[in-house]
């Protein structure tokens, strides 16, 4: 087996975990938003340099590495921010569009993808007249400023409707032309029955899609370039993996936040934990999930941003607050993100032209974070840009002294995470809060205080868990067949027909099929609420007990696992005495300033505890345990934060 690299993209850095044999590197890089390629390859230098002593042997670097996989936040943060491009919707002449704004959630979202750009087809037309009245329809919604358009039908034999019209549409704007902007079928994305749903996918599918395909297959394209052995693999949000051509859009949308829970899982099986709930803060957001007797909570039809999708996805929630949020005041209340100022700028204090106040300028100047050692000593810290993004933006307009400035920020961001979790899960006895991502540790003691938690886990590598998470993936495929009926005949034939599309697809993926652990499990949806019926296997006979209004789906996979991560044993440790590698300062008052143990992760060993307040840092993590806490270092080199009753 080659080498091993996983990569999750964010919206302010990119994470890196490389697994060679039983050795791991990790590392991170700027997220570069003007051109994705460039933080991924920044990355790629930098394990070259860590695990070759040399960046320009990135070339051998990728010609010994079996697979590469990817993840990205990027969707996400751009539906968080509604940062994306202008989408149009066709719909039948009288159609309710109210339907798709039956919620807050939905009539938020539905105003800023689609507006008011929506045209009308009239089916009672036929030949030129429907040909004219489409093309009619697609120039109101294009001249409305649409780049992308959606067509979506409700009626029986959806699919072919939509698919005709999608094609008349094409002889009126040809492909070829200069400008023609993109019509979609949402039939053509997913055959799901209700009308609502379906046209919300193609929806999310078509805002995501852009941006996901110019960088995805850029970045394939160079790494073909460097003679890499296989294609990129994108992380999806159903936990498998697959190169760029097989994954849709909507597929990468918190594909990042589901690797981290992938890791937070096999944690939870390690340490033999009942209930986790894990936050993982980066830049832009921070994204909660839960892992309770060893299942991650899903959904069987998930929700993007609130809204029910066609596809399932892990019951992951992302609340708009990191530690690039922007934390602005409107002259009484302090607010905190969901805008981000990102790499670019970045906090104020990376001094890249970031004027904006954010929890990493309060904590700098607070004196946690230190410009020597932060991001691996990569990044020079500018206290004076923090001070003054502070005082210009929150300390006067409010009318309050420097320190009590940052005290009130530090509270709201806090305050706003754990309001978060509380809202996410009630938190009881068995819960262990998981913190990870380059902030999950910056403020873990505090946070679990307000929201009542006792224990808090720190993974040693937190700050790039995402991307040890994608790790645990399999390469494969994943195919939802809605049944027309439960006769076994049909059942057969779909499980035939499926497994022969499997075996093209994981061909595409240089899998041969009899290397593959295939499974097939039926779904029954009755009076809207899903069943799993079983797993299927040849000559098991099927059930029986179907009703006529009975919707059954096929869930068919096929996967072909890859070594990941092995954790170390935990324990049997000894009791260690800390290293305390220098002093801190801790900025407690206006005018004082308290001395404070720091420890670097890497100098200690199993066993040690100390207790608050300590510093501890790490290549590209902080955190602050403060008064009332012991910390302690596991045998997976896993800080374990526990309250001291």
């Amino acid at each position: 087996m080659g080498k091993l690299i996983n990569i999750d993209n964010g919206g302010t850095l990119t994470d890196f975990c490389a697994l060679d044999g039983d050795k791991v590197y990790h590392t991170k890089s700027l997220t570069t938003p003007f051109d994705l390629s460039k933080c991924f390859f920044d990355g790629l230098k930098k394990l070259a340099r860590d695990m070759y002593g040399n960046e320009n042997s990135v070339d051998e670097l990728l010609q010994s590495t079996d697979y590469i996989r990817y993840s990205t936040t990027q969707g996400t943060n751009a539906l968080v921010e509604r940062k994306g491009p202008r989408l149009g919707l066709l719909v039948e002449k009288g159609a309710d569009l109210s339907r798709f704004k039956q919620t807050d959630a939905e009539s938020s979202l539905y105003e800023s993808l689609i507006g008011d750009r929506v045209g009308e087809f009239d089916l009672s037309l036929t030949g030129e007249a429907l040909e004219m009245n489409l093309m009619k329809s697609v120039n109101q919604v294009a001249g409305a400023g649409a780049s992308r358009i959606i067509l979506s039908v409700d009626a029986e034999g959806f699919r072919l409707i939509e698919a005709e019209l999608c094609k008349a549409i094409g002889r009126k704007f040809p492909s070829h032309l200069l400008g023609v902007v993109p019509v979609l079928s949402a039939g053509g994305l997913t055959d799901d029955s209700k009308y609502e749903r379906r046209t919300w996918s193609a929806i999310f599918n078509a805002f995501l899609h852009p941006a996901m395909e110019r960088f995805l297959y850029s970045a394939d394209h160079r790494l073909k370039n460097h003679k890499t052995r296989n294609p990129l693999l994108i992380f999806r949000n159903d936990g498998g993996a697959a190169r760029v051509a097989k994954t849709m859009a909507i597929k990468s949308y918190s594909s990042g936040p589901r690797g981290g829970m992938e890791a937070v899982k096999a944690l939870a099986s390690h340490y033999g934990y009942k209930k986790i709930l894990s936050y993982d803060v980066g830049g832009t957001t921070t994204d909660i999930g839960l892992v309770e007797d060893g299942v991650l909570t899903s959904e069987t039809h998930g929700y993007v941003e609130g809204v029910e999708v066609s596809f399932p996805l892990a019951d992951i929630y992302s609340a708009g607050v990191g530690g690039s949020s922007v934390i602005s005041t409107d002259g009484k209340t302090i607010t905190v993100g969901p805008e981000s100022v990102g790499a670019a700028p970045g906090p104020a204090c990376f001094g890249l032209g970031g004027r904006q106040a954010t929890i990493t300028d309060v904590f700098l100047l607070l004196g946690v974070l230190d410009s020597s050692t932060y991001f691996g000593g990569e990044l020079n810290l500018d206290a004076e840009r923090s001070k003054e993004a502070v005082k210009t933006n929150i300390a006067e307009p409010l009318g309050l002294e420097l320190f009590d400035a940052l005290q009130k920020m530090f509270t709201a961001w806090v305050d706003k995470i754990a309001s978060a979790l509380s809202e996410y899960c009630e938190i009881d006895e068995d819960t262990t809060l998981a913190g990870f991502g380059g902030a999950g540790a910056l403020a873990a003691t505090r946070i679990a205080d307000v929201c009542g938690a006792k224990r808090v886990i720190i993974p040693a590598l937190g700050a790039v868990f995402s991307a040890v998470g994608i790790g645990f993936s399999p390469i494969s495929q994943v195919y939802r067949i809605n049944l027309c009926d439960t006769s076994e005949k049909t059942i057969r034939e779909a499980i035939a027909t499926t497994r022969e599309r499997a075996e093209k697809d994981m061909y595409a993926e240089g899998v041969n099929i009899s290397e593959c652990e295939i499974s097939a499990s039926l779904l029954r949806f009755r009076k809207n609420q899903s069943e799993k019926l079983f797993a299927l296997v040849d000559g098991e006979s099927l059930p029986d007990d179907f009703n006529a209004e009975d919707k059954v789906v096929l869930i068919y996979e096929a996967r072909k696992n890859i070594s990941s991560l092995k954790f170390a044993e935990v324990g049997n440790e000894t009791a260690q005495s800390p290293i305390i590698n220098r002093t801190g300062k801790l900025k407690f008052s206006e005018d004082s300033e308290t001395s404070v143990p720091v420890i670097r992760l890497e100098d200690q060993k199993p066993g040690v505890t100390i207790d608050g307040p300590v510093i501890i840092e790490e290549a590209f993590f902080t955190g602050l345990v403060e008064s009332g806490w012991r910390l302690s270092v596991s045998g997976n080199r896993d800080l374990i934060l526990d309250k001291i009753l």
